[in-house]
């Protein structure tokens, strides 16, 4: 993002002086008033921890040049301490392995979690990052078309006890609001709410639907709902999880019966008003909505029967924004959340706090990632739809943080608290482009359009969005500072900050054409996108042709042939000998060609430089900034389980959507067009840092996520436990 024009108000340089204060030069400190409340005494220490994802020191303090009337909160914490701090993020800088570092104190190499995809390291698959899954047996039940579901497991795959959860066995009570990679949520002594990586009902992340007249809509893979209007009267259905009790059999191409898992669906009809002026939104067994063009609904829970007699109905909460009625009926429909009422798995310690929250806010977002940037990024909504929607959900945290600080600072317990916004990170993920002129896919037109209905701040265009939503944090913090009072520990973290994302790089691409990652005769790379005859090619399976120009599919890597392969966003593995390849879900894999030892540590050297050493065509900016060697970074009993190595990607660069789920695409360099993130961390961690300001003072001139684990744990006279890797920073 391009530095903002500095205003000419008198106290602009606030945030440089910040900045100064916290490197130990000499500045004038801000003083700004302030009435907050003062606490009674409490069983023990109060400490405040806000979690901003994705907050940028660097852009915080653009920000704060530019608004310095605007951030007065950040301005004052920061003054009240030692400035604005930069935090050292995880390696790599992705939010599952960060917060995981901040949740258990270490790195990587000790809680396993090493990014948002793993690879199975049998099949070279990719599988989730946060739980375990063994596949159990199905059961079918005589006469019928039931089954039941038999054994299997889901086990959490983040190793490490929580901090909150080591307080608590201390009796030091501690609250814990939306801590992402919480899930399956871990209790302590108070509550326990899961973020990021908390599943919806209907899919892992959630899957939005567009319910829509026109034929001519495409949004990709998104999920399209093609209804019919007949004569006011629009009859279609909510999807919903498969239905784990029951099959539906049909018969492939050589008449064989094949069993598949049958969908869930709810039946909803809409009848539109004679003068097409709004919609009744009726669904079976709920209520019924009423709502004009431009429209948000409340939520409202809908109820899946999995068994008849509602022996095991499941229910899952929605909401709608009717874009419009006419010339063209669409409808949005936000993915399938868990009814924090009556929940389908657990969210929330204890188990009753999440309806507990619902009775005091109302139905409220359940899935991790709240802000629908899946539903932005295929154009089910428009920048000024989305960003409504992350309005929506920044209200909606307002009023749990209302929840939240009320029954913190009501209990003589005192301990910690621990609230978390996601706003800026998914804000910025999809406005960065507005901001950032250099962007292949900027839209000046759009950057200049008017955002004021949005900020509420006059002369605000789409252009200043990723700085209007940082401003949004400051309310947030003034109002923190106000109900804790002078006397409480106040920390501001993020886990990472934020840069530009212009030029994707594609990691297998550059694999197969360096020739460590090897194709069968009759495979190749993806075509260019859009091109007659396009497919796609992954580590697993492609569709190619052999030498007498029959059709041939499978996996299209020559595992025999193959020294490394990429899976993740960040990572390389090599194709280890004895690690590689084996019995995967009944299936056999060849296994890993590298030795290990010293031929394995070669290829890692030759790999890191070759890397390091490559420069883009386009500019000559080098697209990866460093390359971290497992062994060398992490430390702890899961080591061996890490990508070999952590490709750290420039400023400007990541590795692509495709590359990151095993996609071999046709050039491993091209321009970050359509609907992808055009902002992100997902790169080496010395470009995007995270932020610390609080008003402690600091004895350390460098902080990591874990020096603040370290550091709560010290706070409370507690000891590192084992495995910790961090300090207290604290004096």
């Amino acid at each position: 993002m391009g530095v903002p024009e500095v205003s000419e108000d008198p106290n602009a340089g606030a945030a440089m002086r910040l900045r100064a204060e916290s490197e130990g030069e000499a500045g004038a400190p801000v003083a700004l008033p302030s009435n907050p409340k003062v606490l009674g005494e409490a069983k023990h220490p109060r400490m405040v921890v806000l979690g901003v994802d994705g907050l940028d020191p660097d852009i915080l303090i653009e920000v704060i040049e530019r608004f310095p009337n605007e951030t007065k909160n950040f301005q004052a914490l920061a003054a009240q301490g030692q400035g604005i701090k930069d935090l050292v993020t995880a390696c790599p800088p992705q939010s599952p392995v960060a917060w995981s570092n901040f949740i258990t104190g270490m790195n990587p190499g000790g809680h396993g979690i090493f990014d948002f995809i793993h690879r199975d390291p049998a099949s070279r698959g990719i599988k989730a990052s946060i739980m375990n899954d063994e596949p159990g047996e199905d059961l079918q039940l005589p006469g019928t078309s039931y089954k039941m579901p038999w054994g299997g497991s889901s086990e959490p795959n983040r190793t490490g006890t929580p901090f909150w959860s080591l307080l608590g066995e201390a009796g030091i009570a501690a609250d814990v609001w939306r801590m992402p990679i919480n899930y399956p949520v871990t209790p302590g002594k108070g509550l326990s709410f899961p973020g990021m990586m908390t599943p919806a009902v209907d899919s892992a992340y959630g899957e939005a639907t567009l319910y829509t007249t026109d034929a001519s809509v495409n949004i990709g893979k998104g999920r399209l709902s093609l209804v019919k209007n007949k004569d006011g009267r629009i009859a279609t259905s909510i999807g919903g999880p498969t239905n784990s009790f029951q099959d539906i059999v049909r018969k492939d191409s050589e008449g064989n019966e094949v069993r598949l898992p049958k969908p869930s669906t709810v039946p909803m009809t809409i009848h539109i008003t004679p003068a097409n002026d709004a919609v009744a939104i009726m669904i079976d067994g709920g209520e019924t909505l009423v709502l004009e063009p431009g429209e948000w609904s409340d939520f409202t829970t809908i109820t899946y029967s999995m068994l008849p007699m509602g022996a095991s109905d499941m229910n899952g909460i929605v909401r709608f924004y009717l874009r419009s009625i006419e010339p063209e009926f669409e409808m949005y429909m936000s993915p399938v959340n868990m009814d924090p009422m009556a929940p389908a798995a657990v969210i929330s310690e204890p188990q009753d706090a999440a309806a507990e929250l619902a009775g005091d806010i109302g139905l409220y977002y359940t899935q991790g990632m709240a802000e629908d940037v899946g539903a932005y990024k295929k154009g089910m909504l428009t920048t000024e739809e989305f960003m409504d929607q992350v309005e929506l959900v920044y209200t909606e945290r307002n009023r749990m943080l209302d929840v939240a600080l009320d029954r913190y600072t009501s209990s003589e317990e005192g301990g910690l608290l621990f609230f978390y916004y996601s706003t800026v990170d998914l804000g910025s993920h999809m406005m960065w482009r507005h901001t950032d002129e250099e962007h292949p896919d900027h839209d000046a037109a759009l950057a200049a359009e008017s955002s004021e209905d949005w900020s509420k701040r006059e002369g605000s265009t789409w252009k200043d969005s990723v700085m209007d939503l940082i401003l949004r944090m400051d309310p947030v913090l003034g109002h923190v500072r106000k109900q804790v009072g002078d006397d409480t520990a106040i920390m501001v973290m993020s886990d990472h900050g934020f840069a530009p994302f212009r030029r994707k790089f594609d990691l297998n691409s550059w694999l197969v054409d360096e020739g460590y990652l090897v194709l069968k005769p009759g495979f190749s790379k993806e075509l260019p996108l859009g091109s007659d005859g396009f497919s796609e090619v992954s580590l697993g399976f492609a569709v190619g042709k052999d030498s007498e120009g029959n059709v041939i599919t499978g996996s299209p890597v020559d595992w025999s042939k193959t020294r490394a392969y990429g899976v993740g966003f960040n990572g390389l593995y090599l194709n280890l000998q004895g690690r590689e390849g084996g019995e995967s879900h009944g299936e056999t894999f060849d296994g890993g060609i590298v030795k290990p030892g010293d031929e394995a540590d070669e290829l890692l050297r030759e790999l890191k430089a070759k890397l390091e050493a490559l420069v883009d065509p386009k500019d000559g900016e080098k697209p990866v900034l460093r390359c971290d060697i497992a062994t060398d970074v992490y430390t702890g009993d899961r080591v061996a389980e890490a990508p070999d190595i952590q490709v750290g990607y420039n400023s400007g660069y990541g590795n692509s959507d495709e590359a990151a789920v095993g996609r071999i695409t046709s050039d491993w360099l091209t321009d970050n067009l359509g609907g992808t993130f055009n902002g992100s961390h997902l790169m080496s961690p010395d470009v995007v840092a995270g932020i610390l300001i609080t008003n402690q003072t600091v004895k350390t001139q460098t902080q990591t996520l874990a020096d603040l684990t370290a550091t709560i744990m010290d706070f409370y006279g507690l000891a590192i436990a084992p495995g910790m890797v961090g300090q207290n920073i604290f004096e």
